[in-house]
């Protein structure tokens, strides 16, 4: 067994009972970095992240499973890491998200619909000369290469 798959199989023995918890990614890096990245679905607090780090790496050490000196870290995934799983999609519904697909097109829009297949995205199309229009685009997860959350702030217009 890979050290992803135990380490795997130790997140979800630790977060069984938290059924708003869900694993997204664990990498194991040449360097000895192991990135253990969570969610869920109204956010991650840092006691979690803690309890799932202290029972990883507890059980690791106890088994000796790694041969080299390591980094463990535990997080919930950076605004510039891209969605990997269907109940991220689920999370962000409402928001706006940059799409790119596999054949190079990409789209922003506004995620209005996610089901096991794709998700339908409300796109605002303005082509030279016409005005603006929204367009749903139905988009399979298969064709998709990368979806990252669009974060937006809004300036006002504050005086001192």
């Amino acid at each position: 067994m890979c050290i992803e798959e135990r380490v795997q199989r130790l997140v979800e023995e630790k977060i069984q009972d938290r059924t708003d918890l869900f694993l997204v990614d664990i990498k194991m890096y040449a360097d000895g970095r192991l990135i253990i990245l969570i969610d869920g679905d109204n956010g991650v607090d840092i006691k979690d992240c803690v309890a799932i780090s202290r029972h990883v790496g507890f059980h690791l050490e106890e088994e000796n499973a790694i041969d080299q000196a390591y980094n463990l870290e535990v997080s919930s995934p950076g605004i510039d890491t891209p969605l990997s799983s269907l109940r991220q999609y689920n999370k962000n519904l409402n928001r706006m998200l940059s799409v790119s697909l596999k054949d190079q097109h990409r789209y922003e829009g506004k995620l209005v619909a996610i089901n096991e297949t794709g998700i339908k995205l409300v796109v605002n199309s303005k082509k030279k000369g016409q005005k603006a229009h929204l367009v749903e685009h139905d988009i399979l997860f298969d064709q998709i290469a990368e979806t990252k959350v669009l974060i937006s702030f809004i300036k006002r217009n504050e005086q001192y």
